[in-house]
């Protein structure tokens, strides 16, 4: 059995955003139960040196928006990156699910061979697309999401590894 890039790629963004959204949620109905102003948590950061919560959140879904559009040889949408409450967070997983709902399973063919060119930073890097999706895009997602929860754990939000793999 084989898995398209399709697969691999579409379906896990879209449950994890989704999971995501319900962490952003819990969160917030924790910051009104405990009265705590939300842009304690928004502005939250796990060491000085990390971005904040609102900021983990964006570059999720910059990965979630970016890697199906590259792989499937779409222009990759840009967002202003000026969310600055939960709702407009959540108005920004919305609108990346909304974009990954547009993608067909076609416009994956081929594309795990197909060469990626990004620019991370001053440098420029270029890798077939299953390398791309497998060791740069999934990574990188994971890697701010479970990082967007680790803060509102740490800020004491009850919630849980099921919440996080988007149980209810």
């Amino acid at each position: 059995m084989t898995i398209s890039m399709y697969e691999a790629s579409v379906p896990v963004f879209s449950a994890r955003l989704k999971a995501l959204s319900t962490v952003l949620a819990a969160a917030e109905q924790n910051a009104l139960d405990r009265k705590i102003d939300p842009q304690v948590f928004l502005t939250s950061r796990l060491a000085p040196d990390m971005y904040a919560l609102t900021r983990q959140v964006q570059i999720a879904t910059d990965h979630a928006k970016g890697a199906p559009s590259r792989l499937a040889g779409r222009d990759v949408p840009r967002y202003e990156d000026n969310e600055a409450s939960f709702a407009d967070l959540e108005a920004r997983i919305a609108k990346t699910l909304a974009l990954l709902e547009t993608f067909s399973a076609a416009e994956f063919d081929g594309s795990d061979d197909k060469t990626i060119e990004l620019k991370l930073g001053s440098r420029e890097i270029s890798m077939g697309g299953m390398q791309y999706l497998l060791h740069l895009a999934m990574p990188n997602f994971y890697f701010h999401l479970t990082t967007a929860y680790d803060i509102l754990r740490h800020n004491g939000v009850p919630l849980g590894k099921a919440t996080f793999l988007g149980a209810r």
